[in-house]
């Protein structure tokens, strides 16, 4: 299964090869060059390669590691009491490395009393073991692990953002030319753009487009910007129903994306007067949206704000 799964087979092993901003890089193979990591909490968008990080963190350094996946059985105190804790407290006999790493996914999908076992376990096993965890809402994570751990911030800013988005299209290249694929430069160019800077779902993505053997224009109806002229008539008609109803269908587009559609258009739907309170209102929840436990609830309250304080045309 995993030579099938891009995401997996062209999974990087090293350091080296993780696309990430070059200071938090140096800081990675700083650990390299030390020959052991702290306890470390990553933080960061979904598919941005956390995970990935950890685990090449782990196969340099040759520990032995274990995952904990949050998402499932990570949330129950039995799983982090017998599995986590049998595995901590053992001496690896074959490791090259000084501890071995427990590595827990989607931390902030555990509850807090499974926070508070890891806590006490952190300290418990400090000789033996070390902790990476990656979250994606680092506030679902407890004041008590964020002190106990180096924090490592994911999210991409400024100028690395092209930065990476370059890198990654390179990568995107080599796995397209390496599976034999035939593409369209421009249609990857979009694919990548668009679902930037999860870079797992775009290899899954091009991985769909690329099913019957090439990517080119004839995929473009699936990847353009989602529709808003719908939207804009229910935020007109304060159709709050049918608004929430739009959202459910077209939440496999990412929020920020819907956000900056609305944005470029607001010339095209607002009175004059009401551009600089909607401006005010996207930049408000375009920051919300990277901390917000729920996705959906965060832009429903954002079309409600602009349903609610905006005159349309």
């Amino acid at each position: 299964m995993d030579d099938f799964l891009w995401v997996e087979k062209y999974r990087p092993e090293k350091v080296d090869d993780c696309i990430l901003p070059e200071e938090t890089k140096k800081m990675f193979k700083g650990f390299l060059a030390q020959g052991e990591i702290p306890n470390l909490l990553l933080t960061g968008p979904a598919g941005i390669g956390k995970t990935t990080i950890a685990k090449s963190l782990c196969y340099e350094l040759g520990a032995d590691y274990y995952v904990v996946n949050g998402s499932d059985e990570g949330r129950f105190l039995d799983t982090v009491r017998n599995r986590a804790k049998s595995f901590a407290s053992t001496v690896s006999l074959t490791s090259k490395s000084k501890h071995k790493v427990l590595i827990i996914d989607e931390a902030d999908n555990t509850t807090p009393d499974v926070q508070l076992l890891l806590r006490a376990s952190i300290e418990e096993f400090s000789r033996n073991c070390r902790f990476i965890f990656t979250c994606n809402y680092k506030n679902k994570i407890i004041e008590p692990l964020h002190s106990r751990c180096s924090v490592v911030d994911f999210h991409v800013k400024g100028k690395e953002k092209a930065q990476l988005a370059t890198l990654f299209f390179k990568r995107v290249h080599t796995i397209l030319a390496e599976e034999n694929v035939k593409f369209e430069m421009k249609v990857v160019a979009e694919v990548v753009q668009r679902h930037f800077p999860d870079f797992r779902r775009t290899l899954n993505e091009l991985q769909r487009y690329a099913s019957g053997g090439q990517i080119d224009v004839g995929i473009l109806a699936q990847v353009t910007d989602v529709n808003i002229t719908s939207l804009v008539g229910y935020l007109k008609n304060r159709e709050f129903t049918n608004m929430k109803k739009w959202v459910t269908s077209n939440m496999d587009t990412e929020p920020h994306v819907i956000m900056r559609k609305v944005y470029d258009n607001l010339y095209n739907y607002l009175v004059p007067k009401s551009i600089p309170e909607a401006v005010l209102v996207i930049g408000e929840y375009q920051y919300k949206s990277s901390f917000v436990m729920d996705q959906e609830i965060n832009l429903v309250a954002f079309l409600t704000e602009l349903m609610m304080r905006c005159e349309f045309k």
